[in-house]
């Protein structure tokens, strides 16, 4: 008898997930500002598109490597330029990897794990919130997958060709998000050390030969940039010394575990000393939030913590998707939490070993986590019992857990990262789901001792965390959910438990029992189509509601009278206006031909042009028009010397009614997050 071509379940979970990741991604704003600015740039000369270049005249990159962005350009030149040209490639990554964990797990556990974890994957919260978006994450999920799966083939095959092709795509990883890519290093160099059937002379020698690989692939790119003169490329946006290597290991690497020390908008950098704001709410040079702003956590004018692009704080400052602030029982997310004291910025929790079931992350990632690490117990439980049988299985469940331990051990303590990074998380959960439900259903079925309870006890303990999670959520859901799913969760326990022997459709149950479990994450990942996502930092959860536009911290519209204006005024500078952050430029680079200068880059802070610099610019006719915020944030000295030196161009010359609220849109931003800025003439 032939096998089935196609999977028909299969096929159901790919529309599914390509629903949830494709549906009104056309929409306005569905896009990041700064990643689409830079594509539109991009598509204008291969200088710009081999840099990254934020703006059409190179003056700076963004703060990410070029790959993803490559691809990007490339659909932006064939398709042009629009929100959904640039988002449908992440969007497709997503379901590419499930397609990838699918076939990853099959061939060892079976089509019924392989099913489940495709499904988890597909409905991971956080994992459809960004492939909705023109972010870089989904796409490093997919190549990192895209990696594992030549590892898995090159362990099985015995080929050196294919594990240098998996150590390979974590180089290409690299220069789509740098040191990210490099978190499922241990447990590829792992699964190779204890699943390679070769001698341990060879194993050595291949993966020597691997890293040596992926060590050059992986800096290929900076090296490549950091060799060219810094007069004949932009700025590396971003970082302190105008070096991609200095980007990848301080901004994009280490400051992410330690907690960022540059980019930040503090009064004076060079006179504050760059103080960087950690996890548990206070700056690198000891003082606390209290000591720098108000005794409630806020922060004072100067006193700026790190801004995301859209020059807002966060996503815990009640617009646009803040999750709860506190757990069931009031505190920074839950379990774990501590007592709503952190001042964490990116409504992220607490810093513990608990913080990934803290309900600032829990809803994005972790509702799949008790019975993913119930299902661990069960794979060790069995494989004590037949470790004959099952070393292969017992193999490449090490291989998802060297996976999901060193990076959810990174976000429990990591001072410095979004939500959204839990996408990292996605595939390790997902894939020790299905071989969770694989090894416990086994079990279950034929065992009569405590092990044969460990799938029920999975779906008792799953169910009531969810509960748990969603009593945070009361207020802008209601109780009636919270309860159903309880019950629900109840009832298949016990049903699990009577009807275990005799009952000949025991496998149905136990499938029925895990569609239980993942009622709530289809809600989760369904709401930014529901209500709309946040494309800076993406988020799922009913709270995305709460805020028009989804969440959306900015807009792409563009003042009409001031362009008008200063297009009237141009007498053929290259730039049209100097604004100090990327977040006033985005909109006017996306929305027309002309070239904006982001005279700090991302925050307003990156050190690109000295007052003599400035000048210099100044004095050849390349700019005059600076826009800026009425505070002096960020670059402090060129801000001074502009506005000192500057004629103040009043806003009745160039706003009018219909243009009013679209600058008061458009102008949020800088590090003040301001909304006001004043236009500046230099000459």
């Amino acid at each position: 008898m032939r096998n089935k071509r196609f999977d028909t379940v299969l096929i159901f979970i790919l529309l599914a997930a390509a629903f949830l990741n494709i549906y009104h991604i056309w929409q306005d704003d569905a896009a990041n500002q700064y990643y689409l600015a830079a594509v539109k740039s991009m598509t204008q000369s291969f200088h710009n598109f081999f840099y990254a270049s934020f703006d059409p005249s190179g003056f700076v990159t963004v703060d990410k490597p070029p790959v993803v962005l490559w691809i990007q350009a490339i659909f932006a030149l064939i398709f042009g330029v629009h929100t959904w040209s640039v988002i449908i490639p992440q969007a497709l990554a997503g379901v590419g990897s499930v397609i990838l964990l699918y076939r990853m797990i099959k061939p060892t556990f079976g089509i019924g794990a392989a099913r489940i974890a495709a499904l988890v994957m597909a409905l991971t919260p956080i994992a459809v919130a960004v492939s909705r978006t023109n972010n870089i994450d989904s796409m490093l999920v997919f190549t990192l997958l895209l990696g594992s799966s030549c590892l898995l083939r090159a362990v099985k095959q015995g080929k050196l060709v294919w594990l240098l092709m998996a150590f390979g795509l974590i180089g290409l990883a690299f220069n789509m998000k740098m040191m990210q890519a490099f978190m499922v290093l241990p447990a590829f160099v792992l699964f190779c050390l204890i699943a390679s059937r070769v001698s341990l002379k060879k194993k050595i020698g291949s993966l020597l030969l691997s890293l040596i690989l992926l060590t050059g692939i992986s800096l290929s790119w900076a090296v490549i940039v950091d060799s060219t003169s810094s007069s004949s490329r932009p700025y590396i946006g971003s970082s302190q010394t105008n070096s991609v290597l200095e980007l990848a290991f301080g901004y994009n690497g280490t400051e992410r575990l330690l907690g960022q020390t540059t980019g930040l908008a503090r009064g004076d950098m060079n006179a504050a000393g760059g103080g960087s704001m950690q996890s548990n709410g206070k700056f690198s040079d000891g003082t606390s939030s209290s000591e720098n702003g108000n005794s409630n956590g806020s922060i004072r004018d100067n006193a700026q913590a790190p801004q995301p692009p859209s020059g807002q704080i966060g996503t815990s400052n009640g617009r646009g998707g803040a999750p709860p602030t506190g757990g069931p029982n009031g505190g920074n997310g839950g379990p774990g939490g501590g007592g709503g004291k952190s001042i964490n910025m990116f409504g992220t929790g607490d810093a513990g070993p608990l913080r990934l079931f803290q309900s600032a992350l829990s809803g994005q990632i972790s509702w799949m986590l008790p019975f993913a690490l119930i299902g661990l117990l069960g794979v060790i439980v069995s494989w004590c019992r037949n470790r004959r049988g099952q070393a292969a299985e017992l193999k490449e469940t090490i291989f998802w857990t060297a996976w999901l331990v060193p990076v959810a051990g990174f976000f429990s303590i990591a001072g410095f990262f979004h939500q959204y990074y839990l996408i990292m998380l996605a595939p390790p959960i997902a894939a020790l789901s299905g071989i969770g439900w694989y090894t416990m259903y086994r079990l279950f079925q034929n065992n009569k001792d405590w092990a044969s309870y460990l799938l029920p006890a999975a779906v008792l303990i799953t169910a009531a965390f969810q509960v748990y999670m969603l009593s945070a959520y009361t207020s802008q859901i209601g109780n009636v959910w919270m309860y159903v799913l309880g019950l629900l969760g109840l009832g298949s326990t016990l049903v699990l438990l009577m009807l275990k022997r005799s009952h000949p459709f025991s496998k149905q149950l136990t499938i029925i029992s895990l569609c239980v479990l993942l009622l709530t994450p289809i809600y989760w990942s369904a709401t930014p189509l529901l209500y709309g996502g946040n494309s800076v930092l993406p988020e799922s959860g009913p709270q995305l509601k709460s805020s028009a536009n989804g969440g959306n911290m900015f807009s792409s519209e563009v003042d009409t009278g001031l362009l008008s204006y200063l297009r009237k005024h141009n007498t053929g500078e290259e730039y049209l206006f100097a604004a100090l952050t990327t977040v006033t430029a985005a909109p006017y680079i996306i929305n027309t031909d002309e070239s904006v200068m982001a005279l700090g880059g991302f925050n307003g802070t990156d050190p690109i042009l000295t007052v003599s610099d400035l000048k210099k610019l100044v004095k050849e006719g390349k700019v005059k028009y600076f826009l800026l915020p009425e505070k002096n944030s960020g670059n402090t000295e060129l801000i001074s010397w502009i506005k000192k030196n500057g004629q103040e161009i009043s806003s009745d010359k160039y706003s009018s009614s219909s243009s009013s609220t679209s600058s008061q849109q458009s102008m949020k931003g800088g590090p003040d997050g301001e909304s006001q800025q004043t236009l500046y003439l230099v000459e």
